[in-house]
């Protein structure tokens, strides 16, 4: 595809997540904020005004239909992320949309056979693949510095009690639903450390209930649900998904093994750090500290937009991977995370709901490319 004079983007969800990419588009010159839309018509007049978008939009469609977008930020709660993609698409619109793709097995099908009839383009926003320190496994795997990769943990791990009581979505599609329900922050940076495999099977087990929400009732969700993965050529992943302990922040945590290597993410501790040791950096097993080696793996993009991507929010993801998209619309590279990337990010959580249910059964993860 050609390169568009600039590209109209509208935002869904601009009064909350969506407004966020308002500095990541600003400073991409081939990008023109157009639009915006919400159905909180007090919010939206307020973000428009601080955006300067004179398009806004209280109805989805209607946005889509007359204001004059050729691309959607698709910032909403869960539920509606494959509803708006498909709807964008349809229209030969392309869509960029938060994560999870979708929330149930059914939708992600729908989806995949939208992307397949669009001439327009779908990206999932898994901006954790963006992070500088993530890439950097990344640029080293690439190199060949961990060997063969055959084991991997993530973790995320954020109380949200209180948020639950806030944007209310989240009381029943992130702790309302037992099992991983919000797995792709972790999965989608190791699935970048494992080139050419998918999650081929997962099972999932938790923790108990032993916490309750301000109407008494305990959450459907398991504090800490964990789901292993066994990958295409025999590796093992797993997943921590814990929204509801009540502990200190940690967000999100890393460990990678291969053969000649192995990483561990800092925890969020005192004094904590990235580390790593390779066997190409020395054969005795001590640490180093990742920051002390990453210089010759750092990406261009890192290189380049480190401090505008550090401005731009989630470490640097939310302006990298809007930049990624562009490229792709444009043609310039290849979508890094079109929609079998995304599945192969969310099938395996939605799987592990399954599974949870019927006792931790291992249960195969369909492949999106053969639907």
């Amino acid at each position: 595809m050609g390169a568009l004079e600039k590209i109209n983007i509208g935002i869904v969800g601009a009064v909350g997540r969506g407004g966020s990419f308002r500095r990541s588009v600003e400073v991409i010159p081939r990008l023109r904020l157009h639009a915006v839309c919400d159905l909180n018509k007090d919010g939206l007049d307020k973000a428009a005004a601080e955006l300067g978008v004179t398009g806004k939009y209280t109805d989805y469609t209607e946005m889509l239909d007359k204001g004059g977008v050729d691309a959607v930020i698709i910032g909403t709660p869960m539920p509606l992320h494959i509803p708006q993609s498909i709807e964008a698409l349809k229209r030969n619109i392309h869509a960029i949309s938060e994560v999870p793709a979708g929330v149930n097995l059914e939708e992600c099908r729908d989806l995949v056979m939208a992307c397949k009839k669009s001439k327009a383009l779908y990206m999932m926003a898994e901006n954790y693949t963006y992070m500088e320190s993530n890439q950097v496994i990344k640029e080293m795997v690439r190199r060949g510095e961990f060997g063969k990769t055959y084991y991997a943990e993530g973790e995320y791990i954020h109380e949200l009690k209180g948020l639950n009581e806030v944007t209310k979505w989240r009381r029943k599609w992130q702790t309302g639903v037992n099992g991983v329900t919000y797995g792709t922050h972790s999965l989608g940076p190791i699935l970048q450390w494992f080139p050419g495999e998918r999650v081929v099977s997962v099972c999932g087990a938790g923790s108990g209930h032993h916490y309750k929400d301000p109407r008494g009732n305990y959450y459907e969700n398991e504090e800490s649900c964990v789901m292993l993965g066994k990958t295409t050529w025999g590796g093992l992943i797993k997943v921590r998904v814990d929204m509801l302990s009540d502990r200190p922040h940690s967000m999100t945590n890393y460990q990678l093994q291969g053969v000649d290597g192995c990483y561990e993410s800092a925890r969020g501790g005192p004094g904590d750090i990235n580390k790593i040791w390779l066997r190409s950096k020395g054969a005795v097993h001590e640490w180093k500290n990742l920051a002390d080696i990453a210089g010759d793996y750092t990406p261009e993009n890192w290189v380049k937009f480190r401090e505008l991507a550090q401005k731009a929010g989630h470490g640097g993801g939310d302006l990298l991977e809007l930049m990624d998209f562009v490229d792709a619309i444009e043609g310039v590279r290849p979508c890094p995370i079109g929609v079998h990337e995304a599945m192969d990010m969310t099938l395996p959580g939605l799987v592990s709901q399954q599974s949870i249910m019927c006792g931790g059964q291992w249960l195969p993860v369909p492949d999106s490319r053969f639907w």
